[in-house]
C-alpha cells in the first residue's frame, strides 16, 4: 500500500484514539497502523498495567513492542493501586515525551474511562477512602451487587442508568463520591460533557455473531498458551490481594477452577460467556460518544481492506493537523 507521507517522518505529531470492545482485534490493527506512520502506542487498558498479567489480558508480545514502542504497559507490580488518576498523569506524560522526539501517537485500548480521562479530563472528586469501600464491598457480596445499585438508584439516578449493577467498581466509587460529597457523582461529572477539542478517535467493532467468534477463539487461545499456569503463578505473588486486578476476566474465572468450584471445561464456558458480556459493556460505553468514527470489520471483504480504510482515516487527519496551528492534544 503507497502512502504520500515520507517512511519515517509525521509532521506536527498528532494523537490518534483507537477504541472498542475486547476480542475484536484492536492490538493488530494499532501495530500495523503505527508501523506505516512511525508511531509510538500509549496503551489505554486498565489491566496491562500490571506486570505478569500477561496471557489473560492479551497483552502485546515482546516482539510486538520491539516492532513498535508501547507506553504504559508494565509499569506497577501485582500487589500494588493503580488509579485512573494516575493513568491520566502517566499517559498525558508520555504523549508529550513522544510529541517532542516528533512522532505521532496511537492511543490504543478499551477501558472507557482511561479514554475519556486524556479527552476530557478528570473531576475533582474525593480521594478513595478504603474503609468504606471495604464496606461496600462487603455488603455486595452477602446481599449482592443489585443492592448497592438500588441505593444508587435512591441518590443518582443519572450514574445508576449508565453503570450496570454488575460493574461492582464503578457502583463502589459512586456511592463512595455521594457519601464523602453529599453530591452525586453525575453532578461531577457534567464537566465532561463540552470539553472536548476535536480528537481523530476511531472505533473498531464488528456484528455480533463475528465479535463473539473471534472471542471464542482468542480464549481457546489464551488456554493453549497456558493461561491455567500463569493465573497459578500470579495467585502465589498475591493476585488475590489487589481486588482491581483481581477482577480482570480471565483470573477470576480460572481461580475458581484451581479452587475446584466448577470444572475445566465449565470455566472455560464461564470466561467465554463473561468475555462477551465485558465486550458489550464496552459497545455500550464507546457507542454514547458520537464523536468516534465507527469502522465495522463485516462491512470489509479483508482485514487488509479494513486496514487500508483506517490508514485513508488517519492520513486526512493528518493533513488536517497541518492545517491547524495548535496542537490536538
Amino acid at each position: 500500500m503507497s502512502s504520500s507521507l515520507p517512511e519515517n517522518a509525521v509532521p506536527m505529531s498528532p494523537t490518534f484514539f483507537l477504541v472498542g470492545p475486547t476480542g475484536v482485534g484492536k492490538t493488530k490493527a494499532c501495530l500495523w497502523l503505527a508501523k506505516r506512520i512511525n508511531a509510538e502506542v500509549v496503551s489505554a487498558d486498565s489491566m496491562l498495567v500490571y506486570r505478569g498479567m500477561d496471557i489473560g489480558t492479551a497483552k502485546p508480545t515482546p516482539e510486538e513492542r520491539k516492532e513498535v514502542p508501547h507506553h504504559l504497559i508494565d509499569v506497577v507490580e501485582l500487589t500494588e493501586h493503580f488509579s485512573v488518576g494516575t493513568y491520566q498523569k502517566l499517559a498525558t506524560a508520555a504523549i508529550e515525551d513522544i510529541h517532542r522526539r516528533g512522532k505521532p501517537c496511537i492511543v490504543c485500548g478499551g477501558t472507557g474511562l482511561y479514554i475519556r480521562s486524556l479527552l476530557d479530563g478528570l473531576f475533582d472528586g474525593p480521594a478513595a477512602d478504603w474503609g468504606l469501600r471495604s464496606e461496600l464491598l462487603a455488603e455486595a457480596e452477602l446481599k449482592g451487587p443489585e443492592t448497592l445499585h438500588a441505593r444508587l438508584k435512591d441518590v443518582d439516578p443519572d450514574a445508576a442508568e449508565r453503570i450496570s449493577p454488575r460493574d461492582l467498581r464503578r457502583l463502589v466509587r459512586a456511592l463512595e463520591v455521594h457519601k464523602k460529597t453529599r453530591r452525586p457523582i453525575s453532578q461531577f461529572q457534567v464537566q465532561w460533557e463540552q470539553k472536548r477539542a476535536a480528537q481523530p478517535i476511531f472505533g473498531l467493532t464488528a456484528g455480533r455473531e463475528l465479535l463473539y467468534t473471534r472471542i471464542d477463539e482468542r480464549v481457546e487461545r489464551m488456554f493453549q498458551r497456558g493461561l491455567v499456569e500463569e493465573t497459578r503463578r500470579l495467585l502465589e505473588r498475591g493476585l488475590e490481594e489487589n481486588r482491581t486486578a483481581m477482577q480482570a476476566i480471565g483470573y477470576k474465572e480460572i481461580t475458581g477452577f484451581l479452587r475446584e468450584e466448577y470444572s475445566f471445561e465449565e470455566a472455560k464456558r464461564i470466561l467465554k460467556r463473561n468475555t462477551r458480556r465485558h465486550a458489550k459493556r464496552q459497545l455500550t460505553w464507546f457507542r454514547k460518544d458520537d464523536k468516534i468514527v465507527w469502522y465495522n470489520r463485516g462491512d470489509y471483504e479483508t482485514t487488509e481492506h479494513l486496514y487500508a480504510a483506517l490508514f485513508s482515516a488517519v492520513e486526512k487527519a493528518i493533513q488536517k493537523k497541518r492545517s491547524q496551528p495548535h496542537p490536538l492534544l
